[in-house]
């Protein structure tokens, strides 16, 4: 497939134009015209570039690419080796950041979603990434960490009482704590995130409303990997998604 049509596909499927973002989406760094294999990832971090390498890979595909707002631009140490990797083997860097967490079907917080078996009835926070719904029969907080756990592979903080009930929910994958004042004050029982601040735990008892911090990089592993299907399926590509694990 063509990296032009690629990038093009990507772009009008995520509709990356319409989010105002912390870092540029789609091609982030042009490689080799034609793609065959494409290796997908939560973050370009450097080992994910070097098993691409591996893989003979000519595009990489994540969430978390470059080029972040507020960072320092110049081309030296860990970002001039990872750029350098890039450019020497000829490998196309894709990167969606909002984009991915909002999609309908293939985001990260859909994916949670579904995984997890909440039922979606609304969007809300920064351009609509934050997601509410409700249980399919409430239930106490500790059964629903415990799925959760088994869910991420991970034992999630829990910041409430095992027994409280919840029925109402809201969520958002990633770096999200900031979202919580906006789930509490749309009635939820329990509030899903990535991260925790030291606030939050604070806002939590005295709102009454949960709150599990499930881990940045476990709630976002999902979304690219669906995308690097969804890509297999519709065109043949060979995608493999790496899980590089993180305890953040």
């Amino acid at each position: 497939m063509k990296l032009e049509e690629l990038t093009q596909y990507l772009d009008e499927l995520l509709q990356a134009a319409k989010f105002r973002d912390y870092c540029p989406n789609g091609l982030q760094v042009e490689g080799h015209g034609e793609v065959r294999r494409i290796v997908a990832g939560v973050t370009a971090s450097q080992k994910l570039l070097d098993l691409a390498v591996d893989r003979g890979a000519q595009a990489i595909l994540v969430h978390h690419g470059f080029f972040w707002k507020g960072e320092d631009g110049r081309v030296t140490g860990i970002r001039r080796k990872r750029l350098a990797t890039l450019l020497r083997n000829d490998i196309s860097l894709l990167a969606y950041h909002l984009p991915l967490d909002a999609h309908a079907e293939l985001g990260n917080n859909a994916r949670l979603a579904a995984l997890c078996g909440w039922l979606p009835d609304g969007r809300f926070g920064e351009q609509d990434i934050g997601w509410f719904g409700h249980l399919p029969d409430a239930a106490p907080l500790g059964q629903i960490a415990g799925n959760l756990g088994r869910v991420l592979g991970r034992e999630p903080l829990v910041i409430g009482e095992a027994q409280q009930s919840v029925k109402r929910i809201a969520w958002c994958s990633g770096g999200a704590q900031g979202y919580f004042e906006q789930a509490i004050a749309l009635g939820v029982d329990l509030y899903v995130s990535g991260e925790i601040s030291e606030q939050t735990v604070h806002l939590a008892e005295e709102s009454g409303v949960a709150y599990i911090a499930a881990g940045h990089h476990a709630t976002e592993r999902y979304g690219v990997q669906a995308l690097a299907g969804h890509l297999a399926g519709r065109f043949g590509l060979d995608c493999e998604f790496i899980d590089l694990d993180n305890p953040v």
